[in-house]
């Protein structure tokens, strides 16, 4: 099959990244959200971004307003019937996730190819609800999705050896380098090394072992990661991390992989409108 144009489900960060590659790799994309606002912010970053990367000379002008062009903003799922393959990338929640692929698969031609852009969550799940298990997958980009060169490549129980080749080639098409996750496990692979570090930096600061700043300078200088544990986390958002957690003590039965008190504090905190809830550095 013939992919001219990308669905893309959720307008936030993950999703402009998303539509951004997609767009100035030369494809159509029809960028679907719940609310006009959050289509119209996401047009206006990817506007940004481009623009920044024609300062850099990492495109021209004519290639920025062309790419701008190629992406449709809406609001209604049904636009995205037109789409040749589709990639959900909406919140970390199972039943909505599970709501989106049931009206996709009504929605989408037959020979549509369904991706989610989940970083934990079971792709066999997700799957099930639909009638082409055998064509849906994951695709996990990393955020930023326009900087980050790696995309998970992720077999459900069902999923076909054509869907996970057609996926890989459409990530290499926007110039990604992919790795296949054969097994459907929990957090796949970056994110199953990464939460137990992010678990046990923050207990290493709640035990008071040592700062937030000289965990994360720690980790960079003696591992030579480019960002610390405390760093990304902020980055990425500590609810996230959190809600990934707690998944993982719930899915592998362990507690080991359960938040630390002071992560589910803070994300307490957050849902209360507390400023300590918005980060280890900005809290």
């Amino acid at each position: 099959m013939v992919i001219r144009t990308i669905g893309i489900v959720g307008a936030g960060a993950m999703g402009t990244g998303i539509a951004n590659v997609a767009a100035m790799a030369g494809y159509d994309v029809v960028l679907r959200d719940i609310d006009r606002a959050y289509v119209d912010r996401s047009l206006k970053n990817m506007d940004k971004f481009m623009a920044r990367s024609v300062e850099k000379g990492k495109m021209s002008g004519e290639d920025r307003q062309a790419a701008l062009a190629r992406v449709q903003g809406t609001t209604q799922l049904e636009d995205l019937a037109k789409a040749d393959f589709v990639i959900e990338a909406v919140l970390e929640n199972m039943d909505l996730k599970k709501e989106i692929f049931q009206a996709l698969d009504q929605l989408c031609r037959p020979e549509v190819i369904l991706a989610t852009n989940t970083s934990s969550m079971s792709i066999t799940a997700i799957a099930a609800v639909t009638g082409r298990p055998d064509q849906v997958c994951g695709m996990h980009f990393f955020n930023p999705a326009p900087i980050m060169r790696l995309v998970e490549v992720i077999r459900g129980l069902q999923t076909s050896d054509e869907t996970i080749a057609a996926a890989r080639d459409l990530a290499r098409t926007f110039g990604k380098t992919t790795i296949e996750v054969k097994k459907d496990s929990p957090g796949f692979v970056v994110n199953r090394i990464m939460i137990p570090q992010f678990i046990e930096a923050a207990r290493l600061l709640q035990e008071g072992v040592a700062s937030v700043e000289d965990i994360d300078t720690a980790v960079k200088l003696g591992l030579n990661y480019p960002m610390g544990p405390f760093e990304l986390m902020d980055f990425t958002g500590v609810d996230i991390s959190y809600y990934v957690m707690e998944y993982f003590a719930d899915e592998f039965r362990n507690n080991q992989y359960a938040a630390p008190q002071i992560i589910k504090q803070m994300v307490r905190a957050k849902k209360l409108g507390k400023k300590t809830g918005e980060g280890f550095y900005q809290g």
